[in-house]
């Protein structure tokens, strides 16, 4: 099942896309919802960010090739992390499919991409195992966690190198069902693959972080975890176009512009 938010004119509704066509839905797929008689082509719609969570977690060093990369560039050694260990994130940065990534004009050429598995929480959980933690999504979908690293790296925090307005491409859509364990990423800047990874060489599994998590946080539906990204990220400058590809979801595929 793939479950999309779109546009149609002024009206915004969740919907399920089946083949080429999507049918509004009545309510969100957290909640009491069903079909309702409209019908629109799928390529006559604007989709917008599959959901806007009530808190936006990221996982963030969680892939051993990335960690080693980045430590490498600082010059220091690798520290992996002894426990799943969560972040946030900021809503002001997301945006959808084939919307722009905007480089602000004092931001550095340090740009970079970072593809991502996102999983969508489905219903409230909390102090849940691992071997139930799967019970309680909803589906996934993809993230780009775009981020600038000489600010990453010089601010005390992460809230403008991680959350900058544009900096969080998350879509095109979400779908259900799926095991992440059999789930791949691949990494194309300007149609050249730069890193394929396989999501189950995480560090940490989606089940142990929602485990994990869950013992000290409640997650509600709605609530996004982008699992975080493996291998070395390059610069992106304007005029680029990056796409994150997971086969079983689809392609999230965004534009990249500089402020003049």
């Amino acid at each position: 099942m793939r479950w999309c938010r779109f546009q149609s004119g002024a009206r915004q509704a969740f919907g399920l896309i089946e083949g080429d066509t999507v049918t509004e839905i009545s309510g969100d797929p957290f909640s009491a919802h069903a079909p309702t008689s409209t019908r629109l082509p799928l390529g006559q719609v604007q989709l917008l960010v599959p959901v806007v969570p009530p808190t936006f977690y990221a996982a963030g060093v969680n892939y051993r090739e990335h960690v080693t990369e980045m430590a490498s560039r600082r010059g220091v050694r690798p520290e992996f992390p002894p426990n799943a260990d969560v972040g946030y994130r900021a809503n002001n940065a997301l945006i959808a499919a084939d919307e722009p990534i905007v480089i602000p004009k004092d931001a550095t050429d340090q740009v970079q991409y970072e593809g991502e598995l996102v999983v969508v929480i489905g219903t409230r959980c909390k102090r849940v195992s691992e071997a139930e933690a799967l019970d309680y999504v909803l589906g996934y979908t993809i993230g780009n966690d775009v981020s600038e690293r000489t600010w990453q790296r010089g601010d005390r925090t992460f809230w403008r190198g991680k959350n900058t307005d544009t900096f969080k491409p998350m879509g095109p859509w979400i779908v259900t069902g799926l095991n992440p364990d059999d789930l791949r990423v691949t990494i194309r800047l300007n149609g050249r693959t730069m890193f394929s990874y396989a999501v189950k060489d995480a560090i940490f599994g989606v089940r142990q972080f929602i485990s994990r998590m869950s013992q000290y946080l409640t997650l509600y539906p709605g609530d996004v975890l982008w699992m975080g990204t493996d291998g070395a990220t390059e610069n992106m400058k304007d005029g680029d176009v990056v796409e994150i590809e997971i086969p079983g979801i689809g392609v999230l595929r965004n534009p990249v512009v500089r402020e003049r």
